[in-house]
């Protein structure tokens, strides 16, 4: 009876593995829009998708309208106009994961648990030095002006505000000095997670990425799958 038991629960669980690695796949190869827009051949403005391990950010040049909408930055401490700073990166997640840890030598039980579960969620704000972007894990996409602009107010739109209207600060949470924390608007899962809200993102640039992309390669895998882009860099 034990061995009975033993065998149906491993089934269930291959099952269950089986399901989750077709779902990943089919989460990449069904473009979300079903049906891509035309491309405009006007002047283009670029941004970078970054992809970690876990995690992938949306990364843009510190433009003057960059720098106008996201003000509040300079304001609460990031130095935005530093000549050393190359780009401004901006991710979404977990709040317990993503603000208590920094490093994986500082992972806990408490945050993992959450961010497998449900929690609030945050917004990550870095800055980041010039760097080559065919580096690995990197992807440089050209939009025409109205995209970019489309996935910026979304981003802007990302950060909950407090009372006044303006981005709720978390205070004194940060990895160091050139990053910042601020609450964000919706709920975080682990099936609904950071590289999600990056696909949701890029798609209101008008890009096509994967129906569900919980996995930090599969925005990167279905944006050069959905987008006809060349093999440009090494993101994927």
């Amino acid at each position: 009876m034990r061995r009975s038991r033993r065998l149906t629960a491993l089934r269930l669980l291959g099952a269950l593995v089986g399901t989750l690695i077709v779902a990943f796949v089919l989460g990449a190869l069904i473009p979300r829009p079903l049906w891509s827009k035309e491309k405009s051949a006007v002047p283009m403005r670029r941004i970078l998708v970054l992809a970690n391990p876990i995690h992938t950010d949306i990364a843009f040049a510190p433009d003057p309208d960059i720098l106008s909408t996201f003000g509040f930055l300079a304001e609460d401490g990031l130095p935005l106009t530093h000549p050393d700073v190359g780009w401004i990166a901006f991710g979404w997640g977990g709040r317990a994961f993503y603000t208590q840890t920094p490093e994986w030598s500082q992972l806990k039980a408490g945050p993992l648990f959450r961010g497998l579960t449900y929690d609030a969620s945050v917004m990550h704000v870095t800055l980041i030095g010039q760097f080559d972007p065919e580096s690995e894990g990197v992807l440089a996409l050209e939009l025409p002006e109205a995209e970019f602009q489309h996935i910026i107010t979304s981003i802007r739109q990302s950060f909950r505000a407090e009372a006044s209207g303006r981005p709720d600060l978390i205070e004194g949470s940060r990895y160091g000095p050139a990053d910042l924390f601020y609450e964000a608007n919706g709920g975080f899962t682990a099936l609904m997670g950071c590289n999600t809200w990056s696909s949701a993102m890029l798609r209101q640039g008008g890009l096509q990425t994967g129906w569900w992309n919980p996995l930090p390669q599969s925005p990167m895998l279905s944006l050069r799958l959905h987008n006809g882009l060349e093999r440009g860099s090494k993101g994927a």
